[in-house]
């Protein structure tokens, strides 16, 4: 009887085979089109940046291969130190801040209450609000009669701009930054949440563990492969903030302001040195990627 079973559906399983294999080329030819537009539009341009990297290519003019030539001039000039310093720090404060209050957001709306879905889609809204325009709204925030100057001064502390100081005005760009992108965080923490077994955090409530005992030793955990995720991706993100800062400062005080991403486009489109404007580019993506498989090593990995 199994014999003849074997026999009825092998033949089905061989019949089967074609057909779904013709199914996949087909799925196959529709997918290429996009897939072509993806290689040509993504990958194309980083693997011509890389390229340009070792030219001296200027629009309009003669390129030359000049070899390491673009990196050597790197190591020397002070302005892309500077401006590395200041990518540097503003990632150190934005990133960990931005992390830390989208675990707040999560935390706090994630039990269902009433208006708990209107709270999230306020904490989300600056997430999709065009950072050009909120950057406007922030200039008169930041302003010397703003409502920040004002808080300052009831609070005891100088109530200057803080645009225009050089210790300060990245503090204000990080707070920019921590409004624009902490919404994006709490959905993505608010969503692993949601996976945590409530039966584990009752049965510790049940052992008399309190709440930072109960967070520390069964939701952090839990939360291991977001928090990798988030740093990654907010890390990226700060490396190549240039829209606040061209709309706020221009890369002022001083160049007190002036990052990576803001030095590769005066470079590339201010003076015309795309060559060297590349070599910046390539710098800035080795720096994500090295920062990116040391955040692997920290938080990426299981027990």
């Amino acid at each position: 009887m199994a014999a003849v079973a074997e026999r009825t559906t092998r033949p089905q399983r061989n019949r089967r085979g074609p057909h779904a294999r013709r199914e996949a080329r087909i799925g196959l030819l529709f997918v290429l089109p996009c897939f072509l537009l993806f290689l040509a539009f993504r990958f194309g341009p980083g693997v011509a940046g890389l390229l340009l990297g070792f030219t001296d290519y200027t629009i309009g003019d003669t390129t030359h291969f000049t070899g390491l030539q673009n990196f050597q001039r790197m190591m020397h000039d002070p302005l892309f130190w500077s401006s590395l310093r200041v990518t540097v720090v503003y990632s150190v404060l934005a990133v960990p801040f931005t992390i830390l209050a989208s675990l707040g957001l999560a935390l706090l709306t994630r039990r269902a209450f009433r208006g708990s879905r209107l709270f999230r889609s306020i904490f989300f809204l600056p997430v999709v609000t065009s950072l050009i325009l909120a950057s406007t709204v922030f200039i008169w925030i930041f302003s010397t009669k703003g409502p920040w100057s004002d808080l300052m001064g009831l609070l005891g502390l100088p109530d200057q701009s803080w645009l225009t100081d050089s210790a300060l005005v990245l503090p204000a760009l990080a707070l920019v930054g921590i409004w624009s992108r902490c919404g994006y965080g709490m959905l993505i923490l608010l969503a692993r949440l949601q996976d945590v077994p409530r039966e584990l955090e009752e049965a510790a409530l049940m052992d008399g563990a309190g709440p930072f005992q109960r967070f520390r030793y069964i939701v952090a955990p839990q939360l291991k492969p977001a928090f990798f995720f988030l740093a990654v991706i907010e890390t990226t993100n700060s490396f190549q903030i240039f829209d606040a800062i061209y709309v706020m400062t221009g890369g002022g005080p001083a160049n007190a302001s002036y990052s990576l991403v803001y030095q590769l486009y005066d470079a590339g489109f201010k003076y015309s040195d795309l060559g060297y404007a590349s070599a910046l580019g390539c710098v800035l993506f080795v720096m994500t990627v090295v920062v990116a498989l040391v955040q692997r090593m920290v938080l990426g990995k299981e027990k």
